[in-house]
C-alpha cells in the first residue's frame, strides 16, 4: 500500500521540493522497515527520473539562452586611436595633478587616473564618475585605472564608497580625496608655495625701462674735448688733488 502511494505522489509531483519531501519519506520509511530495499530502490529510481524531467521543463523568465544575468554585457572600453590615449595621459599626468612628494610614487597612466579624480574632487567636493568614465578621461584601460584608485587608497590619499545595490545594478563608487597635502594642492590651484617664497630671497629683479642708462647720460651729456684739451684736465685735477693733500698734510701736524 505505501509502495503504490508514494509512486503516484512521485508521479503527480510539480516542483523540485515536492520531490525532496517524497524522497525524505520514503527514507524514513525504509529506515522504520515498512518498505523494503528492492521497493525502496525503486522509488529512489523514480524520484531521479521525475526530477530530471521537471528541470528539463523549467525555461528561465527573462534571461537568454547562455546568459546567467539580466544586465547587458560590458562594453570593453577602448580608445580610437592608441596614439591620442597615450598622449592624453602624458599630458594629464605632467600638468601637475598632485605634489611632487606624493606623484613620486605612481606611474604615468597612474597619475593621469588621478589627475581625473583630483579634478572632479575640485568641483563637486568628491568623484562619482564610473570606473570606465575615468579610464576614458584619462587615456588608459580600465584594469590600470581600478589599479590605480587602489594603490591611492592604500597610501591613505582617498578613501572608496561603494554603493552597492541588491536585485539591481549598483551606482558608482564615491572616491573622496582625504590627503590634507593633495586637498591644500588642489586648493591652491595645482600650484607649490615655494616660488612665492622665492620671492624675497637672492638678488634683486631688474625691470629695464626706456630711459636707458644714467651714467651714460651724465658722460654723454659733458661738452666733447680733444686730446690735448683731456690731457690740460687731466693735468689741473692732478694739481689740485696734490695741493689738497699737502694742505691736509701741514694742518695734521
Amino acid at each position: 500500500m505505501f509502495h503504490a502511494t508514494m509512486r503516484l505522489a512521485i508521479e503527480g509531483a510539480r516542483t523540485l521540493a515536492q520531490l525532496d519531501d517524497l524522497s525524505r519519506t520514503i527514507w524514513q520509511a525504509h529506515a522504520a522497515e515498512t518498505v523494503t530495499d528492492s521497493e525502496a530502490q525503486g522509488l529512489a529510481e523514480a524520484l531521479h527520473t521525475r526530477r530530471s524531467a521537471i528541470r528539463e521543463a523549467v525555461v528561465p523568465v527573462g534571461i537568454p539562452l547562455g546568459r546567467v544575468t539580466l544586465f547587458p554585457a560590458k562594453r570593453l572600453q577602448r580608445a580610437p586611436e592608441r596614439s591620442v590615449a597615450i598622449e592624453r595621459r602624458r599630458r594629464l599626468a605632467c600638468s601637475g595633478p598632485m605634489p611632487p612628494t606624493l606623484a613620486s610614487r605612481f606611474t604615468t597612466g597612474q597619475l593621469a587616473v588621478l589627475r581625473v579624480v583630483g579634478d572632479e574632487t575640485a568641483r563637486n567636493g568628491a568623484c562619482g564618475l564610473c570606473i570606465d568614465a575615468i579610464a576614458a578621461r584619462a587615456g588608459v584601460c580600465r584594469r590600470l585605472a581600478q589599479a590605480a584608485i587602489r594603490l591611492a587608497e592604500g597610501d591613505g590619499l582617498l578613501t572608496i564608497q561603494e554603493r552597492r545595490h541588491q536585485g539591481r545594478k549598483s551606482d558608482p563608487n564615491v572616491l573622496r580625496i582625504v590627503s590634507r597635502e593633495w586637498l591644500q594642492w588642489l586648493r591652491r590651484g595645482g600650484r607649490s608655495a615655494a616660488p612665492a617664497l622665492l620671492g624675497s630671497i637672492g638678488c634683486k629683479t631688474v625691470h629695464p625701462t626706456d630711459r636707458g642708462d644714467p651714467q651714460r647720460q651724465v658722460v654723454d651729456g659733458e661738452p666733447k674735448k680733444g686730446c690735448r684739451g683731456a690731457a690740460v684736465d687731466l693735468d689741473r685735477s692732478g694739481r689740485t688733488r696734490i695741493r689738497a693733500g699737502g694742505s691736509a698734510g701741514r694742518a695734521m701736524r
